[in-house]
Formats: structure tokens, sequence, C-alpha cells
């Protein structure tokens, strides 16, 4: 694990020896990374002053310059790819395809946000007075804050920077305290393109690496026009209250606990892969995490043994290592969390099936486990919470209308999914009377989203949406406007207010 090569690759010059700072610690084998710099609270209001400065300038450069910015960003994570992908792994544990697959996600939102800086479209409305006409116009909201979580350490950032920056806002980051060697690598690409792209102001992008201090500062600016923040309920629903109290704009992308229905007609076989690598992959640290199975009581035996038989194929072991399936946990209170729910499980009269904890040959202080299927007659109340590990809970259903309502009755509506033949069923399940999550996937897994669909989810979720059509919208403001281009002046609704003279 050559973190000091990695980074070099990346031209990162990271003091890991800084004092009174951040201690880090690789959940692959509980080895040392070293002590990065933090900032403290005090900071905030310089970085703060120095994007609302940026921002000021950025404004006023026509959006498809804007977006030629982010293309040269996207060029520079292509060239840099390999090296931040291994990153990722080393930092947080993803496998090594995931940590690549990441870093993809960047580049094809940077591809997005290029076409989106063409197409930042507002509309001409009909007036009712002649001699008018009205339009919507849509511009820069200022300065937008993105707080990313450890499980997508540089994607999250990435789908709301490169729109944000299209859009003509600058962006301040605030990193996971688990991840934030990813943050600084990725935020010097960035940096290093905009030190070179004249039209750019220096300090249009900027990292704020600290603990809940430097998060709180930053959240309770008015200077800060949008905070999109990724991360759990708690955290969203704090977040949420102090900017609505300064009437602040957020973008929440929380909590989910996604369910799959299984329909008499699916294709198991399908079904089974695709579970298995919803459930299990990241070892089931992905908001999008597959992490309740409803299944058509005439197929859950069936289901079940071959679930089991596949879990029990998985490949455990480093991210590193090119055959590994699952990585580890990101540290030991991920290990107690996931521990509790499934001794909950078992008090409830569930049975349990893995959940271990696996020791790794190298690897003996990372936190690996057994991926977990926990088997029960009716939807367990542990289930309704979710819990970030590698747990699939399934229950038996006999009325797809059944199976909905089990789908629908957690508090999260992030993703969701139906494996049917049927296409009666697959339509129910898509429509308004069917999933109520924000994104519904027939024959495939709830995870996995492409750049093209907003992502994000209803209820606990939050309500945001990233990339997708219309996505842009959030990071800016509307403004009606209405020209008078007549010598007269005609009121709206036909009002009359002559008040004589000349």
């Amino acid at each position: 694990m050559d973190l000091t090569g990695v980074l070099a690759q990346l031209g990162c010059d990271i003091d890991l020896d800084a004092p009174d700072g951040l201690d880090l610690d690789s959940p692959i084998d509980g080895s040392y990374l070293g002590c990065v710099s933090m900032n403290s609270a005090s900071d905030t209001s310089e970085i703060i002053d120095a994007s609302v400065s940026a921002s000021k300038a950025w404004r006023s450069v026509p959006a498809p310059i804007r977006g030629e910015l982010v293309r040269q960003f996207g060029l520079a994570l292509r060239d840099n790819k390999e090296a931040l992908g291994t990153l990722v792994s080393i930092e947080t544990g993803k496998i090594k395809s995931e940590g690549l697959g990441e870093v993809q996600e960047m580049i094809d939102i940077c591809d997005f946000a290029v076409g989106q800086s063409r197409q930042l479209y507002g509309l001409t409305i009909a007036s009712e007075r002649p001699g008018h006409h009205m339009r919507e116009m849509w511009h820069p909201l200022g300065v937008s804050l993105v707080i990313s979580a450890f499980n997508f350490p540089v994607a999250v950032w990435s789908w709301n920077a490169a729109l944000s920056l299209v859009c003509g806002n600058s962006v301040i980051w605030k990193p996971s305290e688990k991840a934030p060697l990813c943050a600084i690598a990725a935020h010097k690409l960035l940096a290093d393109v905009i030190e070179q792209f004249d039209e750019a102001p220096s300090e249009l992008s900027q990292l704020a690496i600290g603990g809940r201090d430097v998060g709180e500062a930053l959240v309770a600016s008015p200077d800060v026009d949008l905070v999109s923040a990724t991360g759990s309920t708690r955290m969203g629903r704090e977040v949420s209250k102090v900017v609505s109290d300064r009437f602040g704009k957020v973008l929440l992308e929380l909590g989910g606990n996604n369910a799959a229905i299984i329909a008499p007609s699916a294709d198991i076989e399908l079904a089974v892969r695709a579970i298995v690598f919803a459930a299990a992959g990241t070892a089931g640290q992905r908001c999008t995490t597959l992490r309740r199975l409803i299944v058509h009581e005439s197929i859950i035996g069936q289901v079940s043994e071959k679930l089991r038989a596949a879990y029990s194929q998985l490949r455990i072991g480093s991210p590193l290592e090119e055959q590994t399936l699952v990585g580890p946990l990101i540290d030991g209170d991920s290990v107690v969390a996931m521990q509790q729910a499934i001794d909950e499980a078992r008090a409830s009269g569930a049975q349990v099936f893995g959940g271990e904890s696996v020791e790794v040959a190298g690897c003996e202080k990372g936190y690996y486990v057994q991926p977990c299927i926990i088997e029960s007659d009716s939807q367990l109340d542990v289930a309704c919470r979710e819990t970030f590990a590698p747990i699939t809970y399934v229950v038996p259903y006999s009325e797809l209308a059944e199976a909905i309502e089990l789908n629908n009755e957690v508090p999260q509506g992030l993703s969701s999914a139906i494996f049917t033949t049927d296409v009666r069923e697959a339509e129910l399940f898509t429509s308004a009377v069917g999933s109520d999550c924000g994104i519904a996937n027939v024959n495939i897994g709830p995870s996995g989203a492409e750049i093209g669909g907003a992502f994000g989810g209803e209820k606990e979720t939050g309500g945001g949406r990233e990339s997708g059509s219309d996505s842009w919208r959030a990071y800016m403001r509307r403004q009606t406007v209405t020209v008078n281009y007549s010598s007269e002046l005609p009121l709206a609704q036909g009002v009359n207010f002559d008040v004589g003279g000349s």
C-alpha cells in the first residue's frame, strides 16, 4: 500500500506529520496513514470572503467558457484516474474497480456539465399586456458549499462542483473527516486547472478540512447561498434548520433504506446477481445499498437458497487485491453498529446467516465482515432503520400491493427496484401508486445510478436531486423579467389607475 507514491503521482505534497491535526488510519489494515492539517472555525470567515469575491468575478464569465474550465478538469481526471481511484481504495476501503468507477463518475459529470453550460435555458412567456413581453432568466446563486460523506469521497463533490461551476458559482468543499486525503488530491487537480485558466479567479474553489465546528460555521454563514449536504438524516435535519433560519437554500442527499421486490415471474438468476452486487458492494456502505428484499412466498425458498450460496462465494479481503469483491467497513464503530442490528434482529426471532467478523491475512486490524442475510416472516423494526453495513433483510409477500406497501413503509425514500417479466407489475411499481422513492428500477438493483438521471429521494432522504436534466436549477436563482416596448402603460388584470395629468 504505497500511499506516498500515489500522492506523488497526483502531485500532492501533503504534510502527513502535521502537529495537532487529523489522525488517519487505514480501514484496510488499521495502519496509521498520518496526520493532516485542519482548518479551524475561525478560518471559515477568510474562506467564505475569498469565495464571495471569486463568485462575483466568475458570474460575469459566459457560461460556455465556464464549461470549458470543467472540460479541462475532466481531462485532468482522465489523466489521473488510476492514481485517484487507488487513493480512494486506500483511504476508504473500496475495492479497486469501485474506486476507479468513482473517478469515472467524476469524468462523466464533467462531460454532462459541459453540455449543460450551453443549455441553461429560461422561457419566453406570453404577456396579457400589449406591447410587453415576459421572460424567465436564471442567474448564478453566488457561493455553493458541498458537504460530502466518506463512502463517495470525491464523486459527490464533483456532482455538485461541476454543475455549480458552469452555473457561475464559486465552491467551498467540506469533506468527511474520514477521507481528507482524497479531497486534498481531487481539489488540487481542480486548483491546477483553475491556475492555468485565465478567466477563472484563483480562489474559485476552496477546501475546508475540519470537524463539526468548521461545518457549523460554514453552514451558518449568510454568505453561503447553497448548502448541498450528503450524509445521515440526523445531520440533514440539523443543517436544514440552520439554513432555513437564515432563508438559505439546501440540497439534501440523506439516508436510504432501499428495497427490491422479486415477483413470481422474475428471472431469478439475473435477480440474484443484481442483489448480491447491490447488497454487498462497497461493503454495504452506499446510500443506495439494497437493505430489504421482499420476495413472493412461492419462490422465497428458492431465492434464499441461491442468495446464501452466492454470499458464501464472496471474496472478502484487501480492496487493493484484484480478486476482492468485498472490502472492509470504514471503522470499528461501523462493525459495532452492524452487530447491534444483527443482535436486535436475532432477539426478534429472525434467522441470521453470516454477519461475523472476518480475519484477512496481512490485514488483521482491518474492519472486515461477512455480509449478512436476515430472514423473518414480517418486516422488523430494525429493518426500518438504516444500518450502514452489508445486512440484507428478507421477508415474504403474497400480493403485489402488499409488497409495495412494505417497500414504502420505511421513513426513507431513496431507491427501489422490482424484478419481474410482467409488464403490468413493472408499470404499477413505477406508477403514482407504486414505489414512493426518487428512484424506481425494473430488473436491476437499486444501486448504480447513472449521471444522466436525477439522483435523490423523498421523505427522510431529503428531497434533493443531483445530476439529471434540470438539476442545474438548484445552483441558480430564477428571475422573471417583464419588458414594456410600447409607449403605453396598460396594467395587468385590467386594473385602471389613471391619475390624470400629462
